[in-house]
């Protein structure tokens, strides 16, 4: 019972918190319209995308890739008045913010997150601030979330087990064993025991999806491939239905839809 009302405390503070945002924007198209709050702690990415709004970067821009089940983006300005069957989403490498990558801010269904380039060429993780994907995803049951976790930790946990316990430790706590020297065949497997959960607890890339990200993406959904890897800047407050009918619009082999989903940008506060 006291777990179930921590819990249940948990979500509400996160709930009161996410909703005390500062700033609110109008995203319009030509299918309908969505309103986002920014994040008031990621204030490179909130700063400058109102910059860009309030410079009229996105109006005119199109939802230029859309990939139905996973996320729309748009506000490249290449896209703008782009002719059919061109490809655009070029961005603008002048227009790139240091990422503000927090946990807390989930990717589920309806978060605002900036693009960038892959790891290989951009290690830090930087945003390409000019343009903006928003998530749709999908619901998981709790079981397939249980079976990304395993499927990324596993892999994980067994070079830890292979470092902290290498032939020479197996043919050791063998002969312990065989000699009835159990006390020090234990204090031996106590202390392999020991530094696998140390070095795991320390072990970068593991998947542990907290309760939160559990809640969201059993109930409204989401990307949780995507955690950790891009900037998460503000969600929907008002339009879900929008996102869904650009993501279901048919699209060229580009993913571009063949009807233009012309953006507007309106900053609210």
């Amino acid at each position: 019972m006291v777990r179930k009302c921590l819990l249940i405390l948990y979500f509400v503070l996160g709930f009161s918190a996410v909703y005390s945002q500062t700033h609110e924007v109008l995203i319009s198209t030509n299918i309908g319209s969505m309103k986002f709050m920014l994040y008031d702690d990621t204030p490179r990415h909130r700063d400058a995308f109102i910059e860009l709004a309030k410079s009229g970067h996105f109006n005119g821009t199109l939802f230029y890739r859309v990939i139905n089940g996973f996320m729309i983006q748009g506000g490249s300005k290449d896209s703008r008045n782009a002719p059919p069957g061109k490809f655009i989403g070029y961005g603008d490498p002048t227009k790139t913010v240091d990422d503000e990558i927090h946990e807390h801010h989930i990717c589920k269904k309806g978060a605002l997150c900036a693009p960038r380039q892959p790891d290989e060429i951009n290690i830090f993780k930087q945003s390409d601030i000019s343009q903006f994907f928003i998530i749709q995803g999908r619901k998981y049951r709790i079981g397939q979330l249980d079976t990304m976790e395993i499927a990324v930790n596993r892999p994980i946990r067994k070079k830890i087990i292979e470092k902290a316990y290498p032939p020479e430790k197996k043919e050791l706590l063998k002969k312990l064993k065989e000699e009835k020297k159990l006390e020090e065949a234990r204090a031996l497997a106590d202390e392999i025991q020991n530094e696998i959960e140390a070095n795991y607890a320390l072990a970068d890339g593991k998947l542990e999806f907290t309760p939160q990200q559990r809640e969201a993406y059993t109930t409204i959904g989401g990307a949780p491939e995507l955690e950790k890897e891009y900037t998460v800047f503000g969600e929907i407050i008002e339009g879900f239905d929008v996102i869904d009918k650009i993501a279901a619009l048919k699209i060229d082999a580009n993913n571009r839809p063949f009807t233009d989903v012309v953006i507007t940008v309106k900053i609210l506060k």
